[in-house]
């Protein structure tokens, strides 16, 4: 079961978020006449290798089945989201929503833009398309608030992953850590080899975060790391602040330069062989795939220390807003977003793998198979960086804070700002 927040009347929709600088609203969009094409604009971030790919063989899909379609890609770079949502933001604001647009499944979507009224309930789309048995309920419970369905899901990527090199762990001898003392003793191996053991890229401040969930997980265990984002284990918890230590001693064995790159540049660390770990969600395997790497070659994978059996879900979906003149044009997008051979398109290349619970094992390598059989059986929980543990409100005071932690390291001051962010919760 996936433990999510029963979070406050904070919407981030509602968040002081800025506009993204620079930012010109398309011209307005005419409504769909038999004699204009019938255009769909898809928003996301996925510019990145691998992420890229997957967008496109999906969107290949629906243009074979949908030729008199215009598909308009309006992906914005940036990790995470980071910029993409405020572009959202501004136009979602301004009564200028995309058609349809990606979000993570959880908090992020059920208590910004569902709170604010912004999106149609799907209920009847999933009963017209057959797919209430399609999707694991946990999932379908992430996209869902008061019994109304929000939203499609179209993959599942896992959060709690540490990628190495496989050849500089081959060329060592060493193993992937399983455990916290075993990624010190690696670590310390590495770094008497002149190699950087951990790579960050965390230029966008998410990064830390996404490695410090992984943290928590594994030194408070799937039940206490739930607990968190229900109020029912406090911040300044003992075990919280031995994991934020255990989190301050992981980053002395990081790259000089983390504050300066961001999550891919840190994974290219990893895939030149200059550093030898990193940790970061399953598109990382999206961007490895993208670059040539070969997993068991190239590279390995392993759960973050002390996480093993224990699954931190992510999932990104896509909706319908009530402001658009195209619905019945965005549910043709979801249908082929739901499909099987939509989600057996697009997962391979993302490195995710299908939402569906039908989908074509046999079109997985390695890891795909591995993370389907662990999403089974693992005990699930919710991200904190991506937004489905908790609101936009208490997510962003928590990545301000670990800007300045990440180089101070202040575990005291660090607690201190995490209760207060907490009063978001």
């Amino acid at each position: 079961m996936i433990v999510l927040a029963a979070c406050g009347g904070d919407e981030a929709a509602n968040d002081p978020v800025e506009p993204a600088e620079n930012y010109d609203p398309p011209a307005e969009k005419p409504a769909d006449t038999e004699d204009e094409k019938a255009s769909l604009e898809i928003f996301s971030w996925w510019t990145g290798a691998g992420e890229e790919e997957g967008l496109l063989a999906l969107i290949d899909v629906f243009n074979q089945k949908h030729p008199e379609i215009e598909v308009i890609n309006a992906a914005v770079a940036g990790g995470a989201g980071t910029n993409a949502k405020a572009v959202l933001v501004s136009r979602m604001q301004g009564g200028d929503p995309p058609s349809t647009f990606q979000v993570h499944g959880g908090a992020e979507l059920n208590e910004s833009w569902v709170a604010a009224g912004k999106m149609t309930p799907l209920n009847d789309f999933f009963d017209a398309e057959k797919l209430n048995d399609k999707f694991p309920q946990e999932l379908i419970d992430l996209v869902s608030k008061d019994g109304q369905i929000y939203s499609v899901p179209v993959n599942i990527h896992r959060g709690n992953v540490l990628w190495y090199n496989q050849k500089v762990f081959d060329e060592l001898n060493l193993k992937a850590p399983t455990t916290f003392d075993e990624f010190f003793k690696v670590a310390d191996t590495l770094k008497e080899n002149g190699i950087t053991p951990l790579a960050l890229g965390d230029k966008e401040a998410w990064s830390a975060t996404h490695l410090y969930e992984s943290v928590l997980l594994g030194h408070l265990g799937a039940a206490e790391y739930g607990k968190l984002w229900t109020g029912d284990l406090a911040f300044d918890d003992a075990k919280v602040k031995e994991a934020t230590e255990i989190f301050a001693k992981m980053l002395e064995y990081v790259n000089e330069d983390h504050s300066a790159r961001n999550w891919q540049d840190a994974a290219q660390l990893v895939a030149d062989g200059e550093a030898a770990m990193n940790v970061m969600g399953d598109w990382a395997k999206g961007y490895f795939d993208g670059r040539g790497l070969k997993v068991g070659t190239d590279y390995g994978w392993a759960p973050t220390p002390n996480s093993g059996g224990m699954f931190v879900v992510i999932t990104d979906t896509f909706g319908l807003p009530n402001e658009i003149d195209n619905p019945e044009t965005v549910k043709e997008f979801l249908a082929v977003l739901a499909s099987v051979e939509g989600q057996d398109a697009f997962n391979p290349k993302k490195g995710s793998i299908p939402a569906r619970v039908d989908a074509d094992v046999e079109k997985y390598d390695e890891y795909g198979k591995a993370a389907m059989e662990d999403f089974k059986t693992n005990d699930l929980g919710p991200s904190l960086a991506h937004g489905s543990a908790a609101n936009e409100g208490f997510v962003t005071k928590v990545n301000d804070a670990m800007v300045m932690f990440v180089t101070q390291k202040n575990v005291d001051h660090f607690i201190e700002q995490l209760v207060a962010a907490a009063q978001e919760l």
